[in-house]
């Protein structure tokens, strides 16, 4: 009889594209999610947590085919009605689909805001994983441009309230119309070849305006060495494209040419522009052409350029006229070309976008994995999407939102040192005597009925340095011991680890004595000496 082939044991090993989150990693993001949240509730947003699962026709975008039933999402069928249901890809298609649900139990405008994981099914690559966090605010109902200035304000409020210096960020804003306005004022009628248009600016920050001048054109030659065809596009036609994606140079090039402002810039800031100008460095350029109350303006100028483009086009001039409301409600509210700044060269996803689109970037440099300095770059992104809703209910329904990638924003105030959480362990009751196990467990509920954190150790007892040792290891700020004898004369020994690991690491044998780092209390003050030892030490009883 042959023998049965035993199973091999599986691996202990995350799937591709997931990682695993531990303590510390769960309490940093918690405290940042908390903080946004404030701002949203601030500004009466209110909490929505929407299904994980929808169907993949909800969902829109990426219906399964036949072949490839999990293309763009984890799908699967249902085998009783055949439904194809699918984790959720973002938190903007299930918004469309609660609202088209739930619509005449919900206000209009309805405001809402959302955090939670999103799954992609998409090839993984470093930093890009196939599971991770989504932080959006949604106004869903209103066609008005304050819900789009109201979305910038309190995106710029919620950096800040994050940790994000203000210099450290800039929200660039741009509109969907005005490039609808330039392709038409560059004679680019035909669907296909405005989706092809779209897509090749969607490559400026990566091939710059050369590159997306000849992509505009015959094509041109990747990095690779292949060749990449291009969208065909006269010099005549690619004109107002390339003058629409340049739109900050030429403003910058009018403030230090003497146009509007040059009477008013103060001494030497002409030539630091010029230089940024010079050091192809846009980003920098923007820092310092909106440093100074010179530059209060900007967004006019940028507006008034945007207007010379697009004056033979109504969408164009419309998309201006959007934009002109915006910077007016900001600047009313405080919210100047510092912090929020008109810019067309915020290009991604305008193919999804209707209207206004919004981008936040961060402007301090980090060193990449090669120790080169760059910009941290791009941390929020959103807009106006009118058409959403419309898929389930027939009728226009205007919206308006902002999406924060959360383990981005988290890298970058962790590069700034900002990332707001200290990892610190519960209080450890040690056990000296298995048989009086209730004894440590009613000292572990004492304590956790006064807000501190606290357990009993529950592994063998037996060598006592372990427990110690365990403590260390989570980090916990305080061990309690209570032997025979110290039951007998009913006291506890309090041992401070924290000021413990101090004097091990620093302290001479006189200073060890003067500041002994474990003291007996009577067993009634036990919950007093453990809060006084966690206060000392800038914690909190929780």
């Amino acid at each position: 009889m042959a023998k049965d082939k035993k199973q091999p044991r599986p691996k202990a090993e995350t799937p591709k594209g997931f990682r695993d989150y531990f303590g510390a990693d769960v309490d940093e993001r918690k405290a940042m999610l908390d903080r946004i949240a404030q701002v949203y509730h601030r500004y009466g947003f209110d909490a929505l947590e929407s299904a994980a699962v929808e169907t993949v026709e909800a969902l829109g975008k990426y219906l399964p085919d036949v072949d490839r039933p999990n293309e763009g999402v984890f799908a699967w069928q249902e085998a009783d009605d055949e439904t194809w249901l699918a984790l959720r890809y973002d938190l903007t298609a299930p918004l469309a689909r609660v609202y088209a649900q739930h619509r005449n139990d919900l206000p209009t405008p309805y405001r809402r805001y959302a955090m939670g994981p999103v799954w992609r099914n998409e090839k993984p690559g470093p930093g890009r994983f196939r599971q991770f966090y989504q932080c959006d605010a949604d106004t869903v109902g209103s066609a008005s441009m304050a819900a789009d200035a109201e979305i910038c304000a309190m995106l710029a409020d919620t950096l800040e309230a994050v940790g994000i210096e203000r210099g450290d960020y800039l929200i660039r804003v741009n509109n969907r119309k005005v490039l609808n306005g330039v392709l038409e004022v560059a004679g680019i009628a035909e669907d296909d070849t405005r989706a092809a248009v779209l897509r090749t600016i969607d490559k400026f920050d990566k091939v710059g305006e050369a590159g997306v001048r000849e992509l505009l054109g015959k094509g041109r030659l990747d990095a690779s060495g292949a060749y990449i065809d291009g969208v065909g596009l006269s010099d005549e036609q690619a004109g107002p494209v390339i003058a629409f994606l340049m739109a900050g140079d030429e403003v910058d090039r009018r403030l230090v040419a003497g146009l509007e402002l040059a009477k008013d810039l103060p001494k030497g800031v002409k030539s630091h522009i010029q230089d940024a100008r010079d050091a192809r460095d846009p980003v920098v350029a923007k820092k310092l052409s909106v440093s100074t109350e010179a530059f209060a303006t900007r967004n006019r100028m940028m507006l008034k350029y945007l207007s010379e483009v697009v004056e033979n086009s109504s969408v164009g001039a419309e998309g201006v006229e959007e934009l002109e409301q915006i910077s007016g409600l900001l600047e009313a509210q405080g919210y100047g070309p510092d912090r929020i700044v008109i810019d067309p060269s915020v290009v991604r996803g305008l193919g999804y976008y209707t209207g206004p689109v919004f981008e936040a970037e961060l402007t301090f440099e980090i060193l990449d994995d090669k120790g080169r300095p760059r910009q941290f770059g791009s941390v929020a992104g959103g807009g106006r999407y009118d058409d959403l809703v419309k898929r389930f209910t027939g009728q226009a329904v205007p919206a308006t939102g902002i999406s924060i990638g959360v383990d981005r924003l988290l890298a970058a105030l962790r590069a700034k040192g900002r990332a707001g959480v200290e990892a610190r362990g519960p209080v450890v009751v040690t056990v000296m005597d298995r048989d009086r196990m209730a004894d440590y467990q009613a000292m572990a509920g004492e304590l956790r009925a006064a807000g501190i954190r606290a357990e009993v150790y529950l592994g063998n007892p037996k060598n006592f340095g372990n427990q110690l040792k365990y403590a260390d290891k989570r980090g916990s700020p305080v061990a309690v011991i209570e032997g025979a004898d110290e039951k007998a004369r009913g006291v506890v020994q309090v041992k401070d680890l924290i000021l413990g690991a101090q004097i091990a690491e620093s302290a001479t044998l006189e200073e060890w004595k003067e500041r002994p780092s474990q003291v007996e209390v009577a067993r009634g003050d036990l919950v007093k000496e453990v809060a006084k030892i966690i206060a000392a030490h800038g914690g909190d009883d929780g």
